[in-house]
């Protein structure tokens, strides 16, 4: 199973790729092989300030729907539009083509409370 060493990773299978002050967000290849084959990404929180663990939309696989938990305070200032005519990209792939959002990161401390990449495989026992 694919887990990045340069991600950091949340304990609702959230990954964080952080470049200065904004940070790209996607699913995990675990919580994506956990869903299934999903069919919809659905992010109504664009151009919106949430706090850390708000959430910022849904995933919708064949068999169930998840929330997506924001891992950092900020402004989510992007949500990947190819998701809506391919939401499968986020299972093929779910570090690169299937991010979901980009968010202008508020408080940097709170980047230390994130996961590392050996944390997050200990996490889902990997």
């Amino acid at each position: 199973m694919s887990i990045p060493a340069n991600l950091k990773y949340t304990k609702d299978h959230e990954w964080v790729s952080i470049d200065g002050d904004v940070a790209t967000v996607g699913i995990t290849h675990f919580a994506q092989k956990e869903l299934g084959d999903i069919v919809y990404v659905e992010v109504e929180t664009l151009d919106q300030t949430l706090d850390k663990d708000e959430v910022f939309g849904t995933v919708e696989a064949v068999k169930t729907v998840s929330d997506l938990f924001l891992p950092l305070t900020g402004e989510i200032i992007a949500f990947n539009e190819d998701l809506e005519s391919a939401p499968e990209t986020v299972n093929s792939d779910p570090y690169g083509a299937g991010w979901m959002i980009k968010i202008k990161i508020a408080d940097a401390s709170e980047i230390d409370s994130l996961l590392s990449d050996a944390a997050y495989k200990q996490l889902i026992g990997a």
